[in-house]
Parts: C-alpha cells; structure tokens; sequence
C-alpha cells in the first residue's frame, strides 16, 4: 500500500470589498480557497485575482503567502487544513494541476459560478472556475470525494465543515510559521 501523503488548503479572508459582498451573504468567516502540496504553502493554487491591484481581472493563479495579493492585505486571516490523501491521489491531483498550468492564460474567473451558488443552481464552464470549485475540481478529478456535491456548488464554508480535513492552523496569515 502506498504511504499516505498530505495536500493542505488554505481558507482566507483579505478583507476586500469582493469578500465583504461575498460574506455577506454566506455569514461565512473564510470566502477564498487555495491548494498547496506543502506545509509551508510555497506551491499555492486557486482562482482569483491575476493583479493584486485589479480585481476585475481573475483566473488560474499560483498565489504566494508573502507576496502578492495576501501582502497587499497583511490582516488576512486564515485557517489551514491538513487532508491525507495517498500518493496515488498526490499524483493525480498533480496531473490535472498541470492541465491548468499549462493552459493558465485561457482560464477565466467563475463570477457567474459564484451566482449560481446563491441559489444552488451549478454554472460550469469549461475555461471558469471560482476558487473552491477549483479546489473541489482537482480533488474530485483525483477520484477524492469529500461531499455529495458538484465541484462548482463547493463553497470555502464547506471544506471548514468537512470531518475529512484537519485543522492545523488558524489566525493571521503573516504570522503562519509552519511545523513538521
């Protein structure tokens, strides 16, 4: 049997006006999902600004903790997740990263997905995501189930309430020193 691995996800709140409009109607502390392969987050993935200073222009993005968007906001607070997965699990959630790596500049953000949520109705498109169905895509693509959802009706609230994940850390992202 193949030895068991860990992919972390990160739940954040910057404090923008998109996320303010967005946790508004969630009640949710968290509006913003991200995948690492790493405790230390240093290979960060999800969808959301292309351009700290531009949050109209959105799509696939390697994010990085110190730099970026999270250092235009050095409030953000976070929680971060610990999900064990097995190799084979690590290598197919790879795999399908790579996709999106490969083909960053024709993946656009989901604004109209996000709608969709608000009234549990899935709008897929095939170069769109938002950030935590993108999250949940890489997961379900890998053959890792956590809910009885599409991937595009996941929302950052949902991976908090997941019992498969484990929480390893919570407060402000500036201050997250990761342990082995």
């Amino acid at each position: 049997m193949a030895a068991d691995r860990s992919v972390f996800i990160l739940l954040t709140n910057t404090g923008t006006l998109f996320t303010k409009v967005i946790q508004s109607y969630t009640k949710a502390p968290y509006n913003h999902a991200s995948i690492s392969f790493n405790r230390e987050l240093s290979e960060l993935y999800s969808f959301g600004r292309k351009h700290p200073n531009n949050p109209l222009n959105g799509g696939f993005v390697r994010e990085d903790i110190r730099t970026g968007t999270f250092s235009k906001y050095p409030d953000t607070t976070c929680v971060i997740y610990e999900l064990q997965v097995s190799e084979r699990e690590v290598e197919k959630m790879k795999r399908v990263l790579q996709i999106f790596i490969r083909r960053d500049r024709k993946y656009f953000y989901n604004i109209l997905g996000v709608i969709g949520i608000t009234v549990k109705e899935p709008v897929e498109f095939s170069n769109a995501y938002f950030c935590s169905q993108f999250v949940a895509e890489i997961l379900h693509r890998s053959g890792i189930k956590i809910w009885n959802k599409l991937p595009a009706l996941v929302t950052p609230d949902d991976f908090r309430q997941s019992d498969r994940l484990r929480l390893i850390y919570e407060g402000k992202l500036s201050d997250y020193a990761p342990r082995n």
